[in-house]
């Protein structure tokens, strides 16, 4: 057969063949490159995932690459990060204190049906779980550039500002009810000094900071069961150690017997040991006196959630803008669309290598 002439064979197997066409995707066995404008097109097939497209979208120049964070950006990122970082690590600490506690009064037993136990450390538990949850949403939703979880911690950073100007409300509409009602408190908390740990160990504290014992004077102290002078115990006319002016008696341990029998003493012999003055009165004192600190840090507080709401709100508007930017309207109506088949009566596509 000459050079010139076609075998009717060949011309009979490749008549009913359709036209390869240069738009294929890419596999591993071809031997000559393909463009990669070719691939980008071919992976518009029904075969391949959208999200594989709108990446390859992305890398494609003209198509709307997603840009980069800004440097203003990052710093506000990388600031949200380290800030919420360290609030989850005081959220934890609490929480494992809480724990602590609860597992060594026994408020955790075996009563697993029953009501949660009435006890401080249980909110100290609760405070510390859902500060360290929201603390950790806002930490990873800045790393992680997740606007899921900057959405959780901004909804958990208002319910705190919520909770707080209510908090405030209430302190400033019975601030003056309060006042007034702290004798009664301390009576009260001198009635159950044996009943709970928790009231032991801060009734104790208020009489040993302000060096001051019962609520109007040293004598409340009878209205106790236990110390009451007409008690069959060995604690009978006697005070807690609190109490006493030198609990300690300048030794290493406090001396739990340093109060006993005052209650039976004359005022002059008693002074000598312990504190004669009730803790109502400078209780009070010491309230007006730490109230500027105490509203300070509260605003200092609503401050810091106030501006990590703005730098969280900052950044969701950084990230929605690039997302828009990221995925330009062409691909955007190619996801919707999906793939489309040339018309019947379509040309075939022009190979570029012939061109």
């Amino acid at each position: 057969m000459e050079e010139g002439e076609r075998s009717p064979l060949l011309s009979q197997e490749t008549a009913g063949q359709k036209p390869l066409s240069v738009h294929s995707p890419p596999t591993a066995g071809c031997l000559d490159p393909v463009p990669w404008e070719d691939q980008v097109d071919a992976w518009g097939c029904s075969c391949c995932p959208p999200e594989t497209k709108r990446q390859a979208l992305r890398g494609t120049p003209g198509k709307g690459p997603a840009p980069s964070l800004s440097t203003g950006s990052s710093c506000i990122k990388y600031l949200i990060f380290f800030s919420n970082f360290l609030f989850s690590l005081l959220g934890l600490l609490a929480l494992a204190i809480g724990l602590w506690g609860l597992a060594v009064k026994g408020s955790l037993g075996s009563d697993l049906g029953g009501p949660l136990p009435v006890d401080p450390m249980l909110g100290l538990t609760l405070g510390g779980l859902v500060v360290s949850t929201v603390s950790l949403a806002g930490c990873l939703g800045a790393l992680c550039e997740n606007s899921c979880l900057l959405h959780g911690f901004s909804g958990g950073i208002l319910a705190f500002l919520v909770l707080e100007a209510l908090a405030g409300a209430l302190v400033v509409a019975l601030w003056g009810p309060l006042q007034d009602s702290l004798e009664h408190t301390l009576r009260v908390a001198i009635v159950h000094y044996q009943d709970d740990a928790d009231l032991r160990f801060l009734l104790d504290q208020v009489q040993l900071g302000l060096k001051c014992c019962g609520a109007a004077s040293y004598q409340d102290w009878q209205q106790n069961l236990y110390f009451n002078c007409s008690s069959p115990g060995v604690q009978a006319c006697s005070l807690p150690a609190s109490c006493c002016i030198d609990p300690r008696e300048d030794g290493a341990s406090v001396n739990d017997q340093c109060g006993f029998g005052v209650l039976g003493l004359d005022a002059d012999a008693a002074q000598r040991v312990v504190h004669l003055e009730g803790c109502g009165q400078p209780l009070r004192r010491w309230l007006r006196a730490n109230l500027a600190a105490s509203g300070g840090y509260a605003i200092a507080v609503v401050l810091l959630q106030g501006a990590e709401l703005l730098l969280v709100a900052r950044l969701l508007g950084v990230l929605a803008a690039r997302r828009g930017r990221g995925v330009g309207p062409q691909s955007a109506r190619e996801d919707r669309a999906g793939p489309q088949s040339p018309g019947p009566g379509a040309p075939p596509a022009a190979d570029p290598a012939r061109g």
